[in-house]
């Protein structure tokens, strides 16, 4: 027999629902409180909406705040957004050093994009001593053939 779904399970899909049909303000209200109690999806998406003024004022400190709670939770897609925030210096200062831990994280449980990202930042030297070894590797886990 299933165990039956929580409440607070139900407001955290209300939530990602409301989110990805950009009803922003009543994600903010649905997951907020589920943010503030430690749920890694919920952090996530309200690290977005503060990040980028959907459904609440903006408030990059609320921001960081969330999306390094949900990375350091392991939440692949929050540890990529907390490594493009410490890339582009948003929400933090930026650090190109921290941004490649991150994308690191992100990138070695199969996140593409991060993947992407650090086979770039390892052809640039971008955060990192330029390595056509590991920007190759990094490029093809991503999917990419030939770079």
């Amino acid at each position: 027999m299933a165990e039956p779904i929580s409440d607070d399970d139900m407001a955290l899909a209300s939530g990602i629902t409301a989110f990805e049909s950009k009803q922003f303000s009543r994600a903010v209200g649905l997951l907020s409180p589920l943010a503030e109690a430690g749920r890694p999806e919920a952090q996530y998406r309200v690290a977005i909406m503060a990040q980028n003024g959907l459904g609440m004022h903006a408030n990059p400190l609320l921001a960081f705040k969330y999306m390094r709670a949900a990375a350091k939770a392991g939440l692949d897609v929050a540890q990529h957004g907390l490594a493009f925030m410490y890339m582009e210096g948003e929400c933090t200062e930026k650090d190109p050093a921290k941004a490649v831990e991150w994308f690191t994280r992100a990138a070695e449980q199969g996140l593409a994009g991060s993947q992407t990202t650090l086979g770039m930042m390892y052809r640039e030297g971008r955060g990192v001593p330029k390595d056509d070894d590991l920007a190759r590797k990094w490029f093809r886990l991503a999917g990419f053939d030939e770079v």
